[in-house]
């Protein structure tokens, strides 16, 4: 069984098929997934599907790319729907530097705000980091993000970045670049950072892993992200389902 803990099931590219979608996840042994709302109408997608399907929980936050979107009535909405049983994060939030909309003050002050209603509420947090990761460390320590914890989302940093980041209370979420051929951090990663502190994802619909590249991606697909874990480690993809699945429910608290 694996979990899809990083999915975007909410996004416009599964609005001809979900259903079938969720129907070839089932069937790849993909037994629960994580879906990530990001903005208003994410969050409202997110939120939706939750109530849908037993198996699908949320994270819900505002990306960093639109932070000179995001108004204080969204935090608070965003904190009221926190309550919610099935919430089980907030985010993804962080810093993008590689997209120039939203200015860098401006992301890293929505990035705090994110941190502290995370810590008011008691959820872990999901990172999304883009040629930021200096800032994204640095702020993490201000804001003592360790209380919570969190995700270091579709991890594409160095194996010194990732055991700084578990120093702090943090997963390693690994998706469809380990895959790439050319990808040599996440492979060291993978190879480096022990199985108990790992997790994988698709990032779906984005990020397909080989050898898909390229296409549509979807949650049917994080068991390639296991096997190329499993290999890099020289261990049966039977381990790596269950430790990043014993990780996951422990860390998002999916007790059934």
């Amino acid at each position: 069984m694996f979990i899809d803990t990083h999915v975007h099931l909410n996004a416009d590219q599964y609005d001809e098929d979900l259903q079938e979608v969720i129907d070839r996840a089932i069937e790849a042994k993909v037994h629960k997934m994580v879906v990530i709302g990001f903005d208003r109408k994410t969050i409202e997608r997110a939120m939706k599907l939750v109530e849908d399907y037993s198996f699908i929980y949320a994270v819900i936050g505002w990306h960093p790319v639109d932070a000179i979107d995001c108004t204080e009535e969204d935090l608070q909405w965003i904190e009221e729907l926190s309550s919610h049983e099935k919430v089980v994060g907030i985010g993804e939030m962080g810093l993008d530097y590689y997209w120039d909309k939203s200015p860098k003050d401006i992301q890293q002050a929505l990035f705090r705000k994110q941190i502290r209603l995370a810590q008011k509420v008691n959820l872990p947090i999901i990172i999304h980091n883009r040629e930021a990761t200096e800032d994204v460390i640095r702020i993490l320590k201000e804001e003592e993000a360790h209380l919570t914890g969190g995700i270091m989302h579709c991890f594409g940093g160095s194996v010194e970045t990732a055991k700084q980041c578990i120093d702090m209370n943090f997963m390693i979420s690994l998706g469809g670049p380990v895959t790439f051929k050319n990808a040599k951090k996440p492979k060291e990663v993978a190879t480096e950072i022990p199985l108990d502190y790992l997790l994988i994802e698709t990032d779906a619909p984005y990020l397909a892993p080989h050898p898909h590249r390229g296409k549509r991606n979807e949650p049917s697909l994080v068991p390639l992200v296991a096997e190329e874990i499993a290999r890099l480690k020289e261990i049966s993809i039977e381990e790596v389902a269950e430790v990043t699945t014993k990780n996951a429910v422990k860390f998002f608290k999916l007790f059934d």
